[in-house]
């Protein structure tokens, strides 16, 4: 049995690291003066890209994963969040709307009191009479503000009603189309006179006391005549849009379509006269 000292063991490796410094020497200096190793190490570069991809691999799948997959709670509660956020903004668009059309109902109604010979006062719509038979309305403005029963209510397109009730600070007031409610009216275009009364239903009004023989047409604008006293004249009443005569009947069967927005006017003008039938 042959015994190999170990210290000839320890000289081979040490000559070897030697000569490996040696040699790592030489090429650093080679490639910093003479960029000697250029090709060497692009192709190393290129034999280390697939290795480099691996190794980054686990971090790219981490972060699409974040990106792409969400839990069922965090769908949820994303899907709940943007319906919030729609009806807000749905909500905000109908608010917009609402107040622009009630911007355009106000000019209009500003516009029409400009036109007027009397005095008025813008009053607001504050509640509806319960009862379906009854065409009432109750406003914002009363006693304290001078108002007074018998006092004629328009909009920007005629006549609504008169005041029937009045408080310190709300009134009450009755629609030209109540079944109790009438009003002495002239057809614009020549004059003749009748009598409007209301039928019950917000879009008709029935012309009474116009003979078969009289000239009125469909399409005639009714304006109140003046006469009681009660509403000035000229006011916009109501537009002919029915017209019957029975050759046995001494009168003719005359329906209109109200001009005021009797259903949907929420501002109304209240017309100061110059000598107002008061009552009361």
């Amino acid at each position: 049995m042959v015994i190999k000292p170990l210290f000839v063991k320890e000289s081979t490796l040490g000559l070897r690291l030697l000569l490996a410094v040696v040699l790592l020497a030489v090429l650093i200096v080679a490639d910093l003066r003479y960029n000697a190793l250029q090709s060497t190490r692009s192709v190393m570069e290129i034999a280390a890209a697939p290795v480099y991809w691996v190794a980054d691999l686990p971090g790219r799948m981490a972060e699409w994963n974040e990106d792409n997959l969400v839990s069922r709670d965090d769908l949820q509660e994303e899907n709940a969040r943007l319906k919030r956020e729609n009806l807000v903004l749905q909500g905000r668009s109908h608010q917009m709307a609402s107040l622009q059309a009630e911007n355009v109902r106000l000019r209009a109604l500003l516009n029409s009191s400009a036109i007027l010979r009397d005095d008025v006062l813008v009053a607001e719509l504050i509640g509806v009479s319960p009862d379906p038979v009854r065409h009432q309305l109750v406003l914002n403005k009363g006693e304290m503000d001078g108002v007074y029963v018998g006092q004629p209510l328009i909009d920007a397109d005629g006549l609504l009603g008169q005041i029937v009730e009045v408080s310190p600070i709300n009134s009450r007031a009755l629609l030209i189309t109540d079944a109790t409610h009438s009003i002495p009216v002239q057809v614009n275009r020549n004059g003749v006179r009748a009598i409007a009364e209301g039928t019950g239903s917000l879009g008709s009004l029935e012309i009474h006391h116009v003979s078969a023989t009289t000239d009125i047409q469909e399409g005639d604008l009714l304006v109140t005549s003046g006469l009681g006293g009660r509403f000035p004249v000229g006011y916009p009443v109501a537009v002919v849009d029915k017209i019957e005569r029975d050759p046995g009947q001494p009168f003719a069967y005359i329906t209109a379509m109200p001009s005021a927005a009797l259903d949907r006017s929420r501002h109304v003008l209240l017309v100061f006269t110059p000598t107002p039938a008061r009552e009361g």
